[in-house]
């Protein structure tokens, strides 16, 4: 059994098999991905438990990775074939992206014919040909970008999110000091999610995905919408650009063009940020670390599982669960996304990529601006902070807050938990009352352990007031 990976990504090195070497099995270690199958010899190597102890905690990938033309070709990938043959090598995990993945699928497809071409030549027995009869292949999906349709996250994208967060959090403090605009570029050449879940977690002011390009005339929405903020009393903006932003034509919207269109139209000071490779950098978040294990684990015993007539696997995230799902389904889906895109077929090409992203966009619509209802209901809702604070707890104040406003019901603060509320410690929370609450810490609203059976006599007084 070896391991393959065909991408650096940062928590690659706990998809790797410090879990699996208790059971009956060799485990090898391919390094520098398809060129070290490819050229063979101490490229792969032998696994044991001391060789992958203190690697959960590494970015990238200890085993190395290269981007491999000669397995693009017939020839390179018998090379590969009588490697494996010769090592007794029948299970491969292979650890990489769409393209990698289909990559592996087709050598398990052409791997008799390969075999044969073997033992025609000479370079194999017919007894090595039956001992290597079949290929075992499964897949996991190591990327930033969660670009693979089936799979509720890919290994590597939550440990990129910390990195553009932990930047977004530095720049918003200089920009809210000088009032700036600034316009960030993340990766996602073909996938806008790091860019949305960006947006979503920082509050930002507009976002560009390929998947959903602007609007025609977005340039003056885009004008209006600062402004606006502006008006509100936000002393900055935030733009957040995927790497493969477009418009509804196809032309690419970059972090320059807006930065032009914002300076030259509205006069604000403006400045750009391009992220670039810091975010495939750094040690894995604890979330990777215990996915890639997970997932490493199931791979494996999807592997051992496996007969002649199992077809190729990709182990994914599904509700929190490790699931095991056909490879090229999931590969087929991925490529009808960039079909839609090419295509102009955008809410088609948001639904492709899965309702986890869809909600995130639908969620972020809702969030980053306001549309007033033209009638407003006699509903009041009164929002407190109770026990121990924790982070997120003003993030969920916000979407509340702005969800209820849209739906046009009177949103109320109450301060200091339910001795707060005992008090009479509310007020009306408006809509740019809790801008920026997004990425604070702690709890603006103050939070105290009480109970409220402790003071329900007086809350009762007041909710009769209020």
């Amino acid at each position: 059994m070896a391991f393959i990976y065909d991408l650096p990504v940062i928590g690659l090195d706990g998809a790797d098999v410090e879990r699996e070497v208790h059971l009956p099995c060799i485990i090898s270690s391919v390094f520098a991905g398809y060129q070290g199958l490819v050229d063979g010899g101490d490229h792969i190597r032998p696994a044991t438990w001391e060789s992958v102890s203190m690697m959960l905690q590494l970015g990238g990938t200890v085993i190395g990775s290269a981007r491999c033309q000669d397995f693009r070709t017939k020839e390179g990938r018998t090379k590969a074939a009588l490697n494996l043959v010769k090592l007794g090598i029948t299970n491969l995990c292979v650890v990489g992206g769409d393209g990698s993945l289909t990559g592996a699928n087709q050598f398990r497809t052409e791997w008799r014919d390969l075999l044969a071409d073997l033992v025609k030549a000479g370079k194999i027995t017919s007894a090595e040909a039956k001992n290597s009869a079949h290929l075992n292949i499964v897949g996991m999906v190591g990327s930033i970008d969660n670009d693979f349709c089936g799979t509720d996250m890919t290994i590597g994208t939550d440990s990129a999110l910390h990195r553009i967060i932990e930047i977004v959090d530095a720049i918003t403090t200089t920009a809210q000091s000088h009032q700036r605009t600034f316009i960030l570029e993340v990766m996602g050449r073909h996938c806008g999610y790091l860019a949305l879940v960006t947006a979503l977690a920082c509050g930002a002011d507009w976002v560009f995905i390929p998947e959903m390009p602007p609007e025609e005339n977005w340039e003056e929405h885009l004008c209006r919408r600062l402004t606006e903020q502006r008006g509100r009393g936000s002393r900055l903006n935030i733009i957040i650009v995927a790497e493969g932003a477009m418009d509804r034509h196809g032309k690419p919207i970059t972090c320059e063009q807006v930065k032009q269109l914002v300076s030259k139209k509205l006069g604000f000071d403006t400045r750009t940020t391009i992220l670039g490779h810091v975010q495939r950098g750094g040690t894995p978040s604890a979330f990777d670390r215990i996915l890639a294990s997970r997932m490493g684990v199931e791979a494996v015993m999807a592997l051992l599982e496996a007969t002649p007539e199992t077809p190729a696997c990709v182990v994914s995230l599904s509700g929190n669960m490790a699931v095991r799902l056909p490879l090229m389904e999931c590969v087929q889906v991925t490529k009808d996304v960039t079909t839609a895109m090419a295509e102009g077929k955008f809410d088609e090409a948001i639904k492709l990529r899965g309702k986890s992203f869809e909600n995130n966009w639908n969620t972020y619509r809702m969030l980053a601006h306001v549309h007033l209802p033209e009638t407003k209901s006699n509903i009041n809702i009164a929002l407190l902070n109770v026990g121990a604070p924790c982070a997120g707890m003003n993030a969920v104040v916000r979407s509340a807050v702005r969800i209820g406003i849209l739906q046009g019901h009177q949103m109320l603060a109450v301060h200091d938990g339910f001795d707060g509320l005992a008090q009479g410690m509310i007020e009306p929370i408006g809509w740019s009352g809790v801008a920026g609450w997004t990425g604070k810490g702690g709890s603006f609203l103050g939070t105290k352990r009480s109970l409220p059976q402790e003071v329900m006599e007086e809350i009762s007084l007041k909710h009769c007031k209020v």
